[in-house]
């Protein structure tokens, strides 16, 4: 153990007492995208004892670019993205326990996703599961660091439940500018690592009880413009979600349809689990059109669209926006 982390053994903040207590670590990482993949690869490194990875998505090629634990052979088999990332990290540190989690995370899993875990890493793309995992985190008291990437910009806020100000006191409705994706304006990938560093370093401060180096502010950054700025937020004693403790995203009913933001794809979910046979499902589609998966998915190709229905019954529809037209291509396909 000294000897593969030995160099951050050195680094006297950490010492040989801070790495073990990383060792008794635990982090959830919500999203297996480009700042969830940076956050779990540096964390594995660092010897964090436990880390468990949450992702809804499978790999596509588009994905390389900036997603750093895939690479094509993950493209090409069409894997979840929680399952790739779980083996790599597994090759990088096979002395930490890795646990990738196939799952879309929402209302009805959100508590039981991240209970138990010192620090919950924000790796999302979207607002909605940020303001879902700001309510899970407060209600149960787990510090969490937010971040986010798109174009050339970046930022990251930590949050500690009863101690600072939380995502929406900052934010108490979805910031107008910030609607943009990764999909729509396109990313690079400097300015996820830039996001992602700064996240894993504030959650190493944290698993290491070292609260007073925590930068307590609000960091962006445009790093092709190089603007920087730095802000520190306030607790609103106000806060619906901190002050008042209402926690609206948590207890708010699931979607069981939506769009994907810039993806031209509906994601649908099953009010229930149910388990599907897809070796059964692939033979009564292939005369339809051209089906592949593997024990995770199966990818159904009807064009205009593709069907990728996971083993749980959840569905992406690429080919449509629109959650009605999703919705009757799998009654029509898969069944209701």
């Amino acid at each position: 153990m000294t000897e593969k982390y030995s160099r951050q053994i050195l680094f006297a903040p950490i010492g040989e007492a801070g790495q073990k207590r990383l060792a008794r670590s635990r982090v959830v990482i919500i999203g297996a995208g480009a700042l969830g993949t940076f956050q779990a690869s540096q964390l594995a490194r660092a010897g964090v004892g436990a880390l468990r990875i949450v992702d809804r998505d499978f790999v596509e090629e588009s994905n390389l670019q900036r997603q750093m634990l895939f690479d094509e052979s993950d493209a090409a088999q069409n894997l979840p993205k929680a399952v790739a990332a779980e083996r790599k990290l597994r090759a990088i540190n096979s002395d930490i326990r890795s646990e990738g989690v196939v799952a879309d995370f929402e209302p009805r899993n959100a508590e039981e996703l991240v209970r138990g875990f010192d620090v919950i890493l924000d790796g999302t793309d979207n607002f909605e599961a940020r303001y879902l995992l700001n309510d899970a985190a407060v209600k149960l008291g787990i510090p969490w660091v937010y971040g986010a990437a798109v174009g050339s910009y970046a930022a990251t806020m930590t949050v500690r439940p009863g101690e600072t100000a939380c995502l929406a006191c900052v934010f108490p409705v979805p910031p107008v500018g910030l609607g943009d994706t990764c999909d729509t304006v396109g990313v690079i990938a400097p300015a996820v690592a830039w996001a992602a560093a700064e996240q894993v370093t504030e959650t190493l401060k944290l698993l290491l009880g070292r609260v007073e180096v925590l930068h307590g502010e609000f960091l962006s950054a445009d790093i092709w413009g190089n603007k920087f700025q730095r802000v520190r937020p306030r607790r609103d004693p106000a806060c619906r979600v901190c002050g008042a403790r209402e926690f609206r995203y948590l207890d708010g009913e699931s979607s069981f349809s939506g769009s994907l933001c810039g993806r031209n794809a509906v994601q649908l979910r099953q009010a229930d689990s149910r388990a599907l046979d897809l070796r059964e499902l692939g033979m009564r589609l292939e005369r339809f059109g051209p089906v592949r998966g593997n024990e995770f998915l199966l990818r159904f190709e009807l064009a205009p669209y593709e069907l990728t229905v996971f083993s749980d019954g959840r569905a992406i529809i690429k080919g449509t926006d629109d959650p009605a037209v999703a919705r009757g291509l799998y009654a029509k396909y898969v069944g209701s």
